[in-house]
């Protein structure tokens, strides 16, 4: 065999490590399932996207419209659920850092350090490229319907497996520098969430989302929209820039392709570089035992040397005032949390200057509003559940749980604290999107800033709307409130459930993304189909209930279309939705928690030494 055939052949192919994660998740019936379910959902909004398109009698050219439309859906669908998928499937990639013995037995290995990066990265790979495939026949049948050119398929996978490159490539980055720990592994999650929904807010407001920017590149979804969308979402002219700029706006689609493979490779050569040498521990300087970090040498260390600390006011529930104490317990913890608070209320603040001044339109008013509170809410969702799915099983693996259950404290009382400390913990997070809405719709009452809309009415009546309604606060206040409590409730359960924290994790995002996602739709078609009935609806979501508060005339359509006074009825009816919303959740609440006290024992008997 030839010298170079045997080398490349090491390095992927036969890669021991690549060929060992293949083998070992090939077995798991969990991917078996991930897999399943993945080409189930595609079949089945491929078959309702194409009923829906046919109509009754359709002609070749409404087949035509129809598979490309399918196609389009199928395609935002795909690359959205590689995008969820992909950290999913890195996140061991990280988590293995938390047990630097791992690292210690693979670097006395005879493997080099390519083959050590590599085939960490391919043999998680495989199985986002896998998925990727597996749906290829289901793509290639839109093409009998005509309208779909073979050349966008290719275009789209290449769009999708770039990105789970990417995102592969930094968790093995991650995971090699050992400078993380499992903690990382939501942060990880976090980032990449709010990363896709920041880049595509800018770009809406610098390109007013009709054309591409210089963001089109940075971003898997906005360059499959000028892939598939190039009418409404318009290309510079071929031939009219020059360098960087008619790298990144003539073709975007390259652009982002090559942009993230280059950054891989880079962060795949900086990895082999640093695997062997004990990651980047080795360049920042690892802190030595004993040794104090530079803030508390700045600040001092009143634990350190003394020998009485100040006395602490324990809650009834010392579970609860654990669990809200305990996680503002470190100086970056306390950073973070109080820097994310104070950006949010100064960005609102910061939005109404801009439209005050008349520096911002009505409608990007609104647009900014949407972005900011939509990620903010995701990300404080993501945090919640990050937080509720590790809260018992990180007991469990560190053996706190088996100290606990010997003192006093009842299931009940054990599992009553823990959601109640970690809503405390997370109220001053929740304040952020509260505050912005408050800031926005307040502001819009007081200045009476409005936009006109007018009536199907016999005569025709025309209707002010407010930018953002006053009440909003209110109403988002009491859907986020009530949703990251059920978040909280089924992260504990899942958490309660699960041997370790990565699998409760999953499971827990897999189930809040189901549950979230079908009531969220059923709140968006119903606001926008039913008249008064359709508002409650859309209020039982936080994204709905944020956007029904900022554009009423297209989230609550039939209602304020109805008549003059309609939106003074959606906004009614909006209102109630929220509180019989907020009800419904606390029932199911309780419900979760009144089963979890009752197999409590049961399920830590059974998952007792297990972790």
């Amino acid at each position: 065999m030839p010298v170079l055939l045997r080398w490349f052949l090491s390095l992927v192919p036969l890669n021991p490590i690549a060929v060992r994660l293949v083998q070992n998740g090939s077995r798991r019936r969990k991917h078996f399932y991930v897999r399943a379910a993945y080409l189930a959902l595609l079949i089945i909004v491929l078959l309702w996207s194409l009923l829906l398109s046919a109509g009754g009698a359709p002609s070749y050219r409404v087949l035509a419209a129809g598979g490309a439309s399918s196609f389009t859906v199928i395609a935002y669908l795909q690359i959205a659920l590689i995008c969820i998928l992909s950290p999913v499937f890195m996140a061991s990639a990280i988590a293995q850092e938390a047990n630097p013995k791992t690292w210690d037995i693979l670097l006395t290995t005879p493997l080099s350090p390519g083959q050590i990066v590599l085939g960490n990265l391919f043999g998680r790979l495989l199985f986002i490229l896998a998925l990727l495939f597996a749906s290829l026949p289901l793509f290639a049948l839109t093409q009998y319907f005509g309208g779909v050119p073979g050349r966008a398929i290719l275009s789209s996978y290449l769009v999708a497996a770039c990105a789970a490159t990417l995102v592969g490539s930094i968790a093995v980055a991650l995971s090699v520098s050992r400078l993380v720990g499992r903690r990382a592994v939501f942060a990880f999650y976090i980032s990449v969430v709010s990363y896709l929904a920041v880049t595509a807010a800018i770009d809406a407001l610098v390109g007013g989302g009709g054309s591409v920017t210089y963001l089109t590149g940075l971003n898997p979804f906005l360059a499959l929209r000028a892939l598939l969308n190039p009418a409404s979402y318009v290309r510079a002219e071929p031939g009219t820039l020059e360098g960087l700029g008619a790298f990144m706006l003539e073709t975007p689609v390259t652009a982002w392709t090559v942009i993230s493979l280059s950054l891989s490779v880079v962060l795949m050569g900086l990895s082999a570089i640093t695997v062997r040498a004990g990651g980047l521990q080795t360049i920042t300087g690892q802190r030595t035992r004993g040794s104090l970090p530079w803030r508390k040498k700045v600040v001092g260390n009143p634990e350190d040397g003394g020998e009485y600390r100040a006395p602490r006011s324990v809650w009834a529930n010392p579970i609860a005032w654990r669990e809200a104490a305990a996680r503002n317990s470190t100086f970056w913890k306390i950073v973070g949390r109080w820097a994310f608070v104070a950006a949010g209320i100064l960005a609102g603040l910061l939005f109404v200057g801009l439209f005050h001044t008349g520096r911002v339109g009505p409608t990007d008013f609104r647009l900014i509003i949407l972005a900011t509170v939509w990620t903010e809410t995701a990300v404080i969702a993501l945090i919640a559940i990050n937080i509720s799915a590790t809260a018992i099983s990180r007991e469990r693996e560190d053996g706190t749980l088996d100290l606990l259950l010997t003192t006093p404290i009842t299931p009940g009382m054990y599992l009553s604290g823990k959601l109640r400390g970690l809503i405390a913990y997370l109220l001053p997070l929740m304040l952020v999107p509260i505050a912005t809405i408050a800031i926005a719709g307040v502001y819009c009452m007081a200045a009476g800033k409005t936009t006109s809309i007018t009536l199907p009415t016999t005569p025709p009546a025309v209707v002010a709307v407010p930018l953002v309604l006053p009440e909003s606060a209110l109403t988002v206040a009491l859907s986020m409130l009530a949703f990251v409590s059920f978040c909280v409730m089924i992260g504990l359960n899942w958490s309660l459930k699960s041997k370790g924290t990565i699998g409760s994790m999953v499971a827990s995002v897999a189930v809040i993304g189901v549950i979230g996602g079908i009531v969220g739709l059923c709140g968006w078609q119903s606001g926008r189909g039913f008249p008064v009935v359709g508002p409650a609806l859309a209020a039982l979501n936080p994204i709905t209930a944020v956007f029904a508060s900022v554009r009423p005339e297209d989230a609550l359509t039939e209602t304020v279309l109805d008549s003059p006074s309609g939106i003074t009825t959606a906004r009614w009816s909006l209102a109630i939705g929220a509180v019989v919303g907020a009800g419904i959740f606390a029932g199911v609440i309780y419900g979760i928690h009144a089963g979890m006290v009752r197999g409590f024992d049961f399920t830590v008997r059974k998952l007792a030494g297990t972790a």
